[in-house]
């Protein structure tokens, strides 16, 4: 089995869970799966991939697990005694060959489908590359992860340059993800901020960060009031839920300008900082502390968090350029947990309706974007006033 433990997941599943559980416990969600690379065959992996599934859906919770949910901070006990029952059922997921591609599908209660995305791409994945790379170059790995830390050593104290660990989803495989992890945390444990993998979170110690992901500013385009008002109220179901705690704004639903215009003085003053997810992130960090000053908060009081497709040499970059500024964070993916020396997959799993209606995320890197509607995605860009 490549998942072996429920906890083999990110953070922000459980966090945006809880709040479901809360708030919209009877809605309805699609996902679909989708492979950005070009050329990459997944068909021939399908029967491995479903095997793999079947194994997932046969897991529980182990006691020990909910006891250690139940030791966070914003995890309320109601949440943890759900868990406790929970399991995946398989009627919710469809994986199937498409020609060349893999198409997944994802469909049911949100309440019941939400943790499936993490464990299925990191399934996706290790299929792929144990079927691709059998005898896997661990040691070029070992080098080029030695050449990091090396490099992250380098740096200055007082630059306060550090990460956390937020490549689950695209690892080369369970056991690698471990070993990048414990040796970090054996060789550079200050610059190791945490893990968003609440398994390995657990097994060696390490702080769980996570807070929120694309899907939760996308259903309230189904969910809330008014699809112009979507992300708003979104910020405040948020807010709602967790009075203060997990402060961190997803910035790139409907693009950054329309972020910022929903982003008001308010939501400034209330969240601790907004997350970067695609774009360019020193134009879009500039605009964040404008943004700030228009607003009348001191930037150097919030965080800016960096998290799309970070290499070492490109956080500390960043780091350097807003020194001073603002706080600053970073989740480094797929450099860390997957970099032997082969081509990653950049594979997603999106949230394309709920409540039977299309919803979207628009990125500012526009291959980003996922939207299975072209007239919702035409009419959602009107809404917000996005130009192609």
């Amino acid at each position: 089995m490549i998942i072996q433990s429920l906890l083999d997941t990110d953070v922000y599943k459980f966090t945006m869970m809880q709040a479901v559980l809360h708030q919209f416990p009877g809605a309805q969600v699609e996902y679909r799966f989708k492979c950005r690379n070009e050329g990459v065959a997944l068909a021939p992996y399908a029967a491995a991939v479903n095997r793999e599934v079947d194994a997932l859906c046969a897991l529980r919770f182990a006691e020990d697990e909910l006891e250690w949910l139940r030791s966070l901070r914003y995890v309320k006990s109601d949440f943890v005694d759900f868990l406790a029952l929970f399991h995946f059922n398989r009627r919710h997921i469809d994986v199937r060959a498409d020609g060349d591609d893999l198409a997944i599908s994802i469909k049911g209660p949100w309440l019941h489908t939400i943790l499936f995305e993490i464990p299925v791409l990191a399934i996706v994945n290790e299929v792929y590359f144990r079927a691709t790379q059998p005898a896997p170059d661990h040691a070029e790995g070992r080098r080029r992860l030695a050449a990091k830390l090396a490099l992250v050593a380098e740096q200055p104290p007082a630059l306060g340059f550090a990460f956390a660990d937020y490549g689950t989803r695209r690892r080369f495989s369970h056991t690698w993800q471990r070993e990048v992890l414990t040796t970090i945390h054996a060789q550079a444990p200050t610059r190791l901020v945490g893990t968003s993998n609440a398994y390995f979170a657990k097994d060696l110690g390490l702080l769980a960060v996570g807070t929120m992901a694309h899907e939760w500013l996308q259903a309230a385009q189904a969910l809330g009031p008014r699809l112009r008002d979507s992300q708003r109220w979104a910020f405040q179901k948020w807010a709602d839920e967790y009075r203060g705690d997990l402060g961190i704004a997803l910035s790139d639903v409907a693009g950054l300008h329309a972020f910022m215009r929903d982003f008001d003085m308010y939501f400034c003053k209330l969240f601790d900082g907004a997350r970067h997810d695609s774009g360019d992130p020193i134009a879009w960090g500039e605009a964040l502390l404008a943004h700030y000053g228009a607003n009348r908060v001191d930037p150097k009081t919030k965080s800016l968090v960096f998290s799309d497709a970070l290499t070492f040499p490109r956080a500390i970059e960043i780091a350097r350029h807003f020194e001073g500024r603002a706080k600053t964070a970073f989740g480094i993916g797929t450099n860390l947990t997957n970099d032997l020396g082969y081509t990653p997959l950049q594979i997603v799993i999106k949230m394309v309706r709920c409540e039977g209606q299309p919803v979207a995320k628009l990125s500012d890197t526009p291959a980003k974007t996922m939207c299975d509607d072209p007239s919702y995605l035409t009419y959602l860009k009107q809404v917000f006033e996005i130009k192609d």
